[in-house]
């Protein structure tokens, strides 16, 4: 139990680091979807397929070398050469992608068909984002969770101040100072967000730099082939998590007829967003459990640890799904403030729900990852790409954005069962399959009644909340008391 209350306060820390700066970066919706920010529904859609390619290439900069850094670190005797070897690969391959990004953007932006003047704020984001990975990690590997909230909420802040600047402001000290005048350009809100994104990676950088000046640089080109050989198969896995995640904005922007594409894009990535509160809540425990997965895998029985930690998961998480359904026509107001994007709240439970699957699916992991099964989670994030692919490029074209967020639904579901099914052969866990199976079955259950059926009947809504918080608390109370009373 020890080790759970060590969890949870690094996942505080942790959660502190992502909730509060998604929390700040949250008001970038309510900003973007005001009347006369963005020109339109669709410039919002244009942002969102931009920010689906960043994601991708995030991805693809950062190839795993940041779960094998974890792996190896606190796998290796000489700390120095995991971490002098990581900072290394990361340096060079950043710097070669930015090279080769500016000489072939003209093609880039032909080919994804964004305009260039974007592609080139992006490719600077990428680099300057790509040399934090392993800044980020080593904090997190050593146990520095209060330096890397302060720097993650500061990056956001700033990005959210500067686009209240731009976005808000600007337009009307441009009267009264000609300095601002000369910054105020019509027609500018696109690159005016990605501006303001790249200050807050710069500053970023900035606050990280004694890593780079402080480390030994140590390159060991065994080690490396072993880390890379290790993280590949999560680089497979993460561009197929990108895919899911983001890919169906892009199939969006492809397969729809072009005079509606963007719009519809606009509205249901601004929906999209109000899920976020369970994406808030999975990311938080993620980078709380991962550490902690590798630092207590030589522990004994580990595995009952890691079954009550899936318990808290789906507890907690089934608690924010029902909550958020049950609220949803209360919060969208404050989230999306234009009723131009509402046409897409029938996506609401359907995305809390897959987001929800897909954190249960990241606790489950822990099989692979503790027993270097990394090409497992390539197997397993492929076939979840597979079918978000092909459920979008069958039914966008009928069903538009409900059929993405079918297919996010589906895929996140079917990652979820593949890992619970491999990892019962090569990682048993005692999982409390039955209190588990109780607490999805009721959450889900009264989440499709109170939004498909009694919508906006918050009698019924709040009822079957207080009876689920009640179950809830019945059946961990004696846990949770334990952890609290411990010093």
């Amino acid at each position: 139990m020890s080790a759970l209350k060590s969890l949870f306060k690094q996942t505080f820390i942790y959660g502190l680091a992502t909730v509060l700066p998604r929390m700040l970066s949250f008001l970038l919706v309510p900003l973007y979807t005001t009347d006369g920010v963005l020109s339109s529904v669709a410039e919002y859609g244009k942002v969102s397929v931009i920010f689906s390619y960043f994601v991708l290439f995030n991805v693809i900069l950062a190839y795993g070398m940041e779960t094998a850094f974890f792996r190896f670190f606190n796998k290796e005797d000489d700390k120095d050469s995991v971490i002098g070897t990581s900072a290394i690969s990361l340096i060079v391959s950043s710097l070669g992608f930015f090279v080769l990004a500016l000489i072939v953007q003209d093609q880039i932006s032909a080919f994804i068909q964004i305009d260039v003047k974007y592609i080139n704020l992006v490719i600077w984001i990428l680099l300057l984002d790509a040399l934090v990975i392993i800044p980020f990690a080593w904090l997190r590997a050593t146990a520095q969770p209060m330096r890397y909230a302060i720097i993650k909420i500061l990056n956001v802040a700033i990005n959210l101040g500067l686009n209240l600047f731009f976005l808000l402001w600007l337009s009307d000290l441009s009267y009264y100072t000609a300095l601002f005048d000369t910054w105020c350009v019509d027609n500018f809100e696109i690159s005016y967000i990605f501006i303001a994104n790249l200050v807050a990676s710069a500053v970023t950088l900035i606050l990280v730099l004694s890593f780079y000046t402080k480390i030994k640089y140590k390159f060991d080109s065994k080690l490396w082939k072993t880390m890379f050989r290790y993280a590949f198969p999560i680089l497979i896995a993460g561009v197929a998590f990108s895919i899911n995640e983001t890919f169906d904005r892009i199939l969006l922007d492809r397969l729809l007829p072009p005079d509606i594409a963007e719009t519809e894009i606009g509205m249901y990535s601004a929906c999209y967003k109000i899920a976020l509160f369970m994406t808030l809540f999975a990311t938080a425990y993620r980078l709380g459990i991962e550490p902690f997965f590798f630092s207590h895998a030589k522990t004994d029985n580990p595995q009952k640890n890691y079954a009550k930690i899936l318990e808290f998961f789906v507890a907690f998480g089934s608690i924010i799904l029902l909550s958020v359904v049950v609220f949803a026509d209360i919060l969208k107001p404050y989230i999306v403030r234009s009723e131009a994007y509402w046409e897409a709240m029938w996506v609401v439970p359907i995305i809390l729900l897959a987001n929800f699957c897909l954190g249960i699916y990241h606790n489950l992991s822990v099989w692979y990852k503790i027993t270097d099964r990394t090409k497992f989670g390539a197997y397993i994030s492929i076939v979840g790409a597979i079918i978000t692919l092909v459920i979008n490029i069958l039914f966008i074209e009928t069903y538009s954005y409900k059929a993405s967020a079918i297919a996010t639904l589906v895929a996140y579901s079917v990652m979820m069962l593949l890992s619970y099914y491999f990892g019962r052969k090569y990682y048993p866990i005692p999982y409390n399959l039955k209190k588990i199976g109780l607490y999805l079955v009721l959450s889900i259950g009264m989440s499709v009644l109170s939004f498909y059926y009694f919508r906006g009947d918050y009698l019924i809504g709040i009822s079957m909340l207080i009876v689920f918080l009640g179950i809830v608390f019945f059946s961990e109370k004696n846990e949770l008391k334990q952890i609290l009373k411990m010093r």
